[in-house]
């Protein structure tokens, strides 16, 4: 039986309504919440006008594979965060801000990002250990779907 902890993510971006579909579909097959304990997911939880925040215990891995590989196929920026399992994993914060390649970054328990002597010598200076914070720090924007109403829109942004 494969290694399994609680973790959760939140996803941003914009997509059309089939593409929130097909997202939603992948999402109800992770069997994932938008609360801990929570119902299942369904397509109307999406909050309009903020990211959309799902949680799971029991998540092998840690990792929501097929969602996280959606989201980067659609450049759907997302934050996750999981649990260590001792002796396999350390708990991590991953990152992908809609361009290049998901980053991972170790975390505590409490979720907040750490850093170790190495890593910080190998940044090399103040500035640049900041600047790793700072890239860990991504905040997701609201996941905003083809023909939301105008005024659930951060700053009045038009959908198609």
């Amino acid at each position: 039986m494969a290694n399994r902890v609680s973790a959760s993510i939140q996803v941003g971006g914009t997509l059309s309504a089939v593409a929130y579909e097909e997202l939603a579909d992948i999402i109800l097959a992770e069997r994932l919440s938008i609360e801990w304990d929570g119902e299942a997911f369904d397509p109307s939880h999406r909050p309009l006008g903020k990211p959309l925040a799902l949680c799971a215990h029991e998540v092998v891995g840690g990792q929501f594979d097929e969602l996280e590989e959606r989201c980067v196929a659609l450049n759907l920026p997302f934050v996750r965060l999981c649990d260590g399992y001792p002796g396999e994993w350390s708990p991590e914060r991953v990152v992908f801000t809609g361009e290049g390649e998901p980053t991972s970054y170790p975390a505590d328990e409490a979720g907040s990002v750490v850093i170790g002597r190495e890593a910080a010598e190998k940044l090399g200076s103040f500035e640049a250990i900041i600047a790793w914070f700072d890239a860990a720090d991504f905040r997701v924007p609201p996941l905003i779907v083809d023909g939301d109403p105008v005024d659930a829109l951060p700053s009045g942004e038009k959908t198609s």
